[in-house]
Formats: C-alpha cells, structure tokens, sequence
C-alpha cells in the first residue's frame, strides 16, 4: 500500500518512538495490520502519534517464561508502522490501520512520563526495507507455494487462491508471514530474516514444521 509519506531511507525516520509491545504480532514493511486500541495508555499513544509524525513500533516482548510483569523485557528488533486508515467508534476505542515501513533495532529505552513506553532506535541495519520488492527474484516462489498448499490441506485453511496467485513475491511473503498462525518466536525469525529470500526460506521451514507436528489452526482463513 502507497503513502503519502514519502520513506527513503533511515534519515526519513524518527530515532525516538512510542512503542507497542504485542506478543504474538508481527508487521513487515509495506504490509497492513490493523489494531483495535482500547486500553488509555495506547489511546494516549495513537492520539500523540496522530498530532505527531503517525508513526509507532510493533514489538514483541521477552517470552514470559511463566513469569508475568507489567513492563516485560523487548526483543530487540520490530517494525515501524504508519497509521495509514483511522477511525473512532465512539464507546472509546479506536480502529486503526498500520503499514509497515522499516525494521529497527532498539538502542535503549527510554525514561518517560508517558504512559507508554518510548525507545530510541536505529534502521541502519535494515536499509533495504525502503526499496519496494527488494530481492523479489530471489524468492523461491514455487516452493513457497508447495508448502503453503500441504499446509493448507493438513488444517483445513481456507485460501484466497486467486489472490494468492496474482500477488507479487514480496507482498505474498511478507503477507502470508503476518498471517500464518505461529507462535512469537517464530514470528521474531520471520521479522529478523536478513532479506525477502531468507524471509521465504525460514516460513517454508516453520511450515514443514508444523507440517511434521499435525499443527495448524482449523478456525484460521488466509486471505
């Protein structure tokens, strides 16, 4: 999806962002996910972020490990995402859109009196995530789709083949990466493949994984 925002490198970026740790969420440039915002301080947040650049980092906090906290640990790398679609729905909650514009790794957080937290980042070692479909050719494209077939017929999923079809290989990675119902630490390794190829190599092995465990979720439609 297009943006007015014109994003050319990490200079077109903030250093200092609100973040969102979401277990389980996993957004990649140029990819779509919408949120329902309820909670006050991520409220707080989208309405800072509307009078600001409309910008927040999706990131995923440490697995709990049997331990809860009110602020977990982050892992060190997530994607910032432009609020692209916005809309009040009047009992408090906000539905929103995010497209994804580049992965960053966190430097720090930072001390806030916000009620959300704040990190400095940095997207220097991501630079390729500006170049729409960067690498696409490299994309096994084929094999990709074979393991998207089995694992479609082992748990029943229902597939937008046509749309599946039409899609170019970034959008068809990254979308069925963001879609595909695995767990956080699986969706970390799809965030921190190095490049759309290597993105494509580790979902076809989560796949096979899954494939070889009987996993998969019935309820799940992948469109």
């Amino acid at each position: 999806m297009s943006m007015n925002a014109v994003y050319k490198g990490p200079e077109d970026c903030p250093s200092v962002i609100p973040v969102f740790p979401l277990g389980g969420a996993l957004l990649l440039p140029r990819g779509q996910m919408p949120l329902n915002i309820f909670e006050p301080r991520y409220i707080a947040m989208i309405d800072d972020a509307i009078r600001t650049e409309r910008v927040i980092g999706i990131i995923q906090p440490e697995p709990e490990n049997g331990k809860q906290t009110a602020t977990p640990p982050l892992l060190g790398v997530g994607c910032l995402g432009r609020i692209t679609q916005f809309a009040e729905t009047g009992d408090d909650r906000y539905i929103l859109t995010l497209t994804g514009i580049a992965r960053f790794r966190v430097e720090e957080e930072l001390s806030v009196t916000t009620a959300y937290r704040q990190c400095r980042v940095s997207y220097d070692a991501f630079v390729t995530d500006f170049t729409a479909r960067a690498g696409e050719d490299e994309v096994d494209r084929a094999g990709l789709l074979k393991a998207l077939r089995a694992f479609a017929k082992a748990s029943d999923l229902k597939i937008d083949w046509k749309g599946v079809n039409q899609a170019p290989n970034e959008a068809l990675v990254n979308a069925l990466s963001m879609m595909c119902p695995f767990g956080p630490r699986e969706k970390q390794a799809l965030l921190e493949a190095p490049d759309l190829r290597s993105r494509a190599e580790v979902l076809v092995a989560i796949t096979e994984i899954e494939l070889a465990r009987g996993g998969g979720d019935p309820e799940t439609t992948l469109q």
